[in-house]
């Protein structure tokens, strides 16, 4: 696994399957399964807009975002922006510290 104190750097799925089989002793096999598992349960949740609560990670939930109007930045043209739903992720305080210099 490549060493993320770097700025920007993004860990690529292959690499997130890769440390979930090292941190759980698990084969990349397996540890695929159970991401995969883990990525469709979630969506299946959020597309019903249940709220996923993951105690000291952090929760997912789905908000409607209201139809409103915004510009085209390079004209300036106003444009009708649609309502939709967001998908919103506030971290729990245990990662938060985490990111932050703590645990």
């Amino acid at each position: 696994m490549r060493n993320h104190s770097k700025k920007n750097q993004t860990m690529n799925k292959a690499e997130l399957i890769d440390a979930i089989a090292s941190e759980a002793g698990l084969s990349k096999a397996d540890a695929k399964k159970a991401l995969d598992a883990f990525v469709s349960a979630t969506t299946e949740a959020l597309k019903k807009s249940d709220r996923i609560s993951l105690v000291g990670f952090g929760s997912f939930s789905v908000s409607d975002r209201e139809a409103r109007t915004g510009r085209n930045p390079q004209t300036g043209k106003e444009i009708k922006i649609a309502a939709k739903k967001v998908i919103r992720f506030k971290a729990g305080a245990d990662l938060a510290g985490s990111v932050n210099g703590g645990k």
